[in-house]
């Protein structure tokens, strides 16, 4: 997974063409590690997806102003929009349905 940040996330997220997952989580975030190597998986598994991290503790105003608001939260974008969303209360099976939703 690519590690993202405030100054990169335009460029790897919302300038790409494809389908791009982004994990946003905290290491204060237990269900989120929790979910990182389940998501791991997935990456490896949905090769033509893009799969992305970003740690909100130093990247707080960019989670912010994707209306990021509590964690864990996966957010799938495609062509630069916000297609999908998942977040709090969810399990990995719920990200593969979605990620086979919009990979179909």
């Amino acid at each position: 997974m690519l590690e993202i940040n405030k100054d990169n996330f335009q460029e790897q997220v919302l300038d790409s063409p494809d389908l791009v997952v982004v994990d946003f989580w905290s290491p204060k975030c237990e269900p989120c590690m929790e979910l990182k190597p389940h998501l791991e998986q997935l990456a490896a598994k949905y090769s033509q997806v893009k799969f992305c991290e970003l740690n909100i503790i130093p990247n707080r105003r960019t989670a912010l102003n994707q209306k990021v608001f509590g964690l864990p939260a996966i957010v799938f974008y495609r062509q630069g929009k916000k297609v999908a969303e998942l977040t709090r209360e969810f399990e990995i099976e719920d990200v593969e349905a979605k990620l086979k939703e919009l990979t179909e």
